[in-house]
């Protein structure tokens, strides 16, 4: 994770297109004695799909600041001889763990990306075309039309990376938590005396003995209003959401450390009950100063009912720390894993009856839009240069009832009938 004064990316977005599916093949087998050979083209490839991967060596999304367009292998087209186009390879994109991927038009949940390895589907490369060979029939014993391969899906996608930790640190600036974390851990993030030294969360390995350690994150300090976008909020907030449990520190240098907890926690409660209900140690820090002791044992009564034990250290000195640590270690062996609450949106097929349905609108006079996902996907694969392709497309309305419901709608010969990017005069 970011540390000093290195900045911390935490959100990007990103555009990102999968393959387009080749086109079909027209072809006829033409052999030397062999008089009636029929079609034999073969089918286009499928377009390649765009994954996301998470990548344990990546912390942040500074990556995407470079590069923020992406797009998969288009699959071959088919050829004749019944051989058929090759698949688009597949572009897989590394995220770091701890990132949430949203459609950034509509703000829908795809993924919550956390362990090393996991891959999320986040657009489907486009289907292949069938080539001539796939629409001969006793019927239809010469077709002389192949379908055009499907475009690839294409979205813009919203990347925001919540820090995933043990233990996170929470308290107004300067209580400490950036001097905590440095005497517990490797970290050394910055540290000054003045607000918002912290701009970015720090993480750090704690070693607590032989067997036992966790993971502790020193997040940017909060102030009133920050459920709101005040000061670095919702920047603390977010990332504070992943943490199993809190170290609640308090500034014993403060003129008001009660207030000051009560404040913090109305912050946690008006931006999420659920992080208001996590687990909490209250710690207050600095205890190696006088005016620190002194305020000691108010605390300890005003706080009893509200928080339990607060404990006491000092984190230059550390005084407590230790003790701090075991019981932190014990708390997160009795606490259990988290598990997402949201259901991970994933591709799936859709119902026939979904994929089937469509609706037709008038947007002028003699102009009339067909929308619906099916139809628009095989007036995409149509190939509007080549006649029989499309009496295809006539008998496929036929056979749907679209014909008779356009016609119910008011459509008449010589009328505009709009599918997708594709204008027709009705016949």
């Amino acid at each position: 994770m970011a540390k000093g004064e290195s900045l911390f990316f935490d959100e990007a977005t990103i555009y990102v297109h999968a393959g387009k599916g080749g086109d079909g093949c027209v072809s006829f087998r033409r052999e030397k004695f062999v008089p009636f050979g029929g079609p034999n083209g073969g089918n286009g490839g499928r377009g390649g799909h765009v994954y996301l991967r998470v990548n344990s060596q990546m912390n942040t999304l500074v990556p995407f600041t470079r590069r923020k367009h992406f797009r998969a292998e288009d699959g071959a087209h088919g050829m004749g001889k019944g051989m058929h186009g090759k698949n688009g390879q597949d572009l897989y994109i590394d995220v770091p763990p701890g990132t949430v991927v949203r459609d950034a038009k509509t703000g829908e949940l795809l993924g919550d990306l956390t362990e090393e390895g996991q891959v999320l589907l986040v657009a489907r490369g486009g289907r292949g075309g069938r080539g001539n060979e796939a629409f001969k029939s006793s019927t239809k014993q010469a077709p002389r039309f192949a379908e055009r391969g499907e475009p690839g899906e294409e979205r813009t996608l919203k990347l925001e990376l919540k820090i995933i930790a043990d233990v996170g640190l929470v308290g107004k600036p300067n209580a400490g938590k950036s001097t905590l974390l440095a005497s517990v851990s490797a970290a050394r993030p910055k540290i000054a005396d003045y607000p918002f030294t912290t701009l970015s969360p720090n993480l750090g390995v704690v070693e607590v003995d032989a067997k036992r350690s966790f993971v502790m994150a020193d997040i940017p300090g909060l102030i009133e209003g920050a459920h709101q976008g005040a000061g670095l909020g919702l920047q603390f907030l977010r990332h504070i959401e992943r943490t199993r449990l809190l170290v609640h520190l308090l500034d014993g240098t403060s003129p008001d450390p009660v207030a000051d907890y009560r404040a913090i926690n109305r912050e946690l409660a008006l931006y999420s009950e659920k992080l208001a209900a996590k687990p909490q140690v209250v710690v207050l820090n600095k205890i190696d100063l006088p005016e620190a002791q002194a305020k000691l044992p108010q605390i300890r009564r005003d706080l009893a009912k509200e928080a339990g034990e607060v404990l006491a250290i000092s984190a230059v000195t550390r005084q407590g720390v230790r003790e701090l640590l075991y019981l932190l270690a014990e708390r997160l062996e009795e606490l259990p894993q988290e598990e997402p609450e949201e259901e991970l949106f994933v591709f799936r097929p859709h119902e026939k009856e979904e994929s089937k349905a469509f609706q037709i609108t008038q947007e002028a006079p003699g102009v009339f839009r067909l929308s619906g996902k099916e139809i628009e996907r095989l007036a995409i694969m149509t190939d509007w240069n080549n006649e029989e392709a499309i009496e295809r497309f006539e008998r496929i309305l036929n056979a749907r009832g679209i014909s008779a419901a356009l016609e119910e709608a008011g459509v008449r010969l010589g009328d505009t009938v709009i599918i997708g990017d594709i204008e027709l005069e009705w016949r």
